[in-house]
């Protein structure tokens, strides 16, 4: 007699194929939305400054600067 086939789900067996469940309808949620993202990401490159734009050593910076000394 196999006792699998006629014993019903226990209690961890519900609660772990439940977890199981949702673990994956996350996965199916997050990956397409990544998978999305990342080619528009890449298409749009980022325009050059004009005029002399870029790194500036502001008072912030200088700031940062020093609080993250060693």
């Amino acid at each position: 007699m196999s006792k699998t086939a006629s014993t019903p789900l226990s209690r961890r067996r519900l609660f772990a194929g439940a977890g199981t469940a949702g673990a994956l309808a996350t996965v199916a949620v997050v990956l397409p939305l990544q998978h999305a993202a990342t080619p528009a990401a890449q298409a749009l490159p980022k325009p050059a400054p004009e005029a002399g734009g870029g790194y500036q050593l502001t008072a912030h910076v200088q700031r940062y600067y020093q609080t993250a000394k060693v």
